[in-house]
């Protein structure tokens, strides 16, 4: 029977300490949440600036519902673009600075638009090797020709783009790279671009409304413009609530509108969303104090760890992964918190190189000082 052989598949999974499980939330998201019915401190959340339970959101949201209902009804193209999609669009442009932005439903259906989109196999999509799974599946689905360079390898890639002399090109990074929590080169990757003719699409999931002046992302951080350049970034994370975007010049924007298969050929996410979003973008514009309290808590869990037999890799921003290594080591660890009320989820491969388990560790403005303090206080327990 088949159903033998996915069992067997599962148990060949467990035994190598890569089996994943979920866990039932009981309370929204906060730092403080109630999993299966026990209370923990949590560290695994992507709600980098604590507006997921934010009052002015949930009320937007409620006012939202209420002037628009609760579903969409129908694809974009046919009956389901609202004004609150529109507005949100015309301000998320704005925001980050591009001419034209486009809403999606989510980060992982943004990417395979946009790749799937704008190139076929005449081309060529050049993509770092610890990209995140929607970045590695959208080349997959566009048919181009595939290039991987080592992580942050500048000079590898540009041998790539040398090799190169037909087609578009197009160069897909994380921004801020998921499971490291380290920052891609964007101007040396946006200087190839110039010098080889190519795009340059950033996946800014884990940096917009964090970095950069007023939260504006990653390409503020590093004051990078340039029509080459094709922006996305996600909505369930800093910002709180839902969806995704991408901004980039206007005929690329009318491009992904006619031809990007996961815009076309989906329901449009509600319109009650669009407007808690439009909450959202304002708190992320004032959100200075917020993200000042981040980056010192970010200190703090750096320099209470730093003298673990773990290592914590090289990050400045929300992400802080404790490299561990061996899977069911990584494993224990995460249990050993657990039974002490913190949760941080372990991270096996396929997720990281094989070799590189580790915890990730995630910060969030709404966790305090004593937060922190319990979290550090905890490892150095289960180091002894």
């Amino acid at each position: 029977m088949p159903f033998t052989q996915l069992q067997t598949e599962l148990d060949e999974r467990a035994a190598l300490g890569l089996l994943r499980t979920r866990r039932t939330l009981d309370t929204p998201q906060s730092p403080h949440i109630i999993v299966d019915g026990k209370s923990y401190l949590a560290f695994c959340s992507n709600d980098y600036l604590g507006l997921a339970h934010h009052p002015q959101l949930i009320t937007a949201l409620q006012n939202g519902a209420q002037q628009w209902g609760v579903g969409a009804g129908a694809a974009h193209l046919v009956s389901g673009h609202f004004a609150p999609h529109h507005q949100l669009e015309m301000q998320l442009a704005e925001f980050v600075s591009k001419p034209a932005a486009l809403l999606f439903s989510t980060g992982y259906m943004t990417n395979l638009g946009v790749v799937q989109a704008l190139l076929g196999k005449a081309d060529t999509v050049y993509a770092d090797k610890l990209n995140h799974a929607s970045l590695n599946d959208a080349m997959l689905l566009s048919r181009a020709q595939i290039k991987r360079y080592r992580h942050g390898d500048m000079a590898q890639l540009a041998e790539q783009l040398a090799q190169t002399q037909t087609g578009r090109k197009l160069i897909i990074t994380d921004a801020v790279f998921s499971m490291d929590g380290d920052l891609a080169p964007l101007p040396e990757l946006l200087a190839l671009c110039e010098q080889f003719d190519a795009w340059l699409l950033v996946d800014d999931a884990h940096g917009f409304g964090v970095l950069g002046e007023q939260g504006r992302g990653s390409l503020a951080h590093f004051n990078l413009s340039s029509p080459r350049i094709i922006y996305m970034a996600t909505l369930g994370k800093a910002a709180g609530v839902s969806g995704a975007f991408v901004a980039a010049e206007q005929v690329v924007i009318d491009t992904l509108i006619n031809q990007a298969r996961s815009y076309v050929y989906t329901t449009a996410t509600p319109p009650a969303l669009s407007v808690a979003l439009l909450a959202s973008l304002q708190l992320i514009k004032n959100g200075d104090d917020r993200r000042a309290h981040l980056q010192k808590l970010i200190t703090q869990l750096r320099d209470g760890l730093a003298d673990l037999a773990w290592s914590l890799m090289p990050s400045d921003t929300a992400i802080q992964p404790l490299l561990i290594g061996d899977n069911h080591q990584a494993l224990k660890l995460s249990e050993g918190l657990r039974e002490r009320g913190i949760w941080v989820a372990a991270i096996r491969p396929p997720t990281v190189p094989q070799g590189t388990a580790r915890l990730r560790i995630t910060l969030s403005e709404a966790h305090s000082e004593a937060d922190v303090q319990q979290l550090i206080g905890a490892l150095h327990e289960l180091a002894c």
